[in-house]
């Protein structure tokens, strides 16, 4: 599916353009992120959904065959590799096929070691 070249305001808005099934694909994926950083502040970046808590937690964008989760480090992709084999990845980035139900358990982990490694790295920043 093509996003077409409406520049997004919201969450809800995004979420709008898509059939029913992908609709709901998205809207576990988006409550997984809320249920693991509940603090995190849902925003549109590079015009898609993304949740940002000291910095941006993780991006989703749905396509033609999979949903894109960005978690935005290629350290994901060593930390979680074990958990990844099933989905093509790529660095900082997970596919999940249409096809296939959300990894919600996945998602919530991921997401909570984002929120670690933001406040890490925010704590380290204060300290220099």
């Amino acid at each position: 599916m093509m996003i077409p070249s409406i520049k997004f305001k919201y969450v809800e808005e995004y979420l709008s353009i898509f059939p029913e099934e992908i609709k709901e694909l998205l809207q576990t994926l988006r409550e997984a992120i809320k249920e693991a950083a509940p603090e995190a502040e849902e925003v549109i970046s590079y015009n898609m959904p993304a949740y940002r808590y000291n910095g941006i937690l993780v991006y989703f964008a749905a396509y033609k065959n999979h949903i894109g989760f960005y978690p935005g480090s290629s350290l994901i992709n060593e930390v979680f590799k074990k958990d990844l084999v099933k989905y093509k990845t790529s660095k900082g980035t997970i596919q999940f096929p249409l096809a296939k139900a959300i990894p919600v358990m996945l998602i919530k982990k991921i997401v909570r070691f984002r929120v670690k490694y933001n406040l890490d790295k925010a704590k380290a920043k204060k300290k220099s």
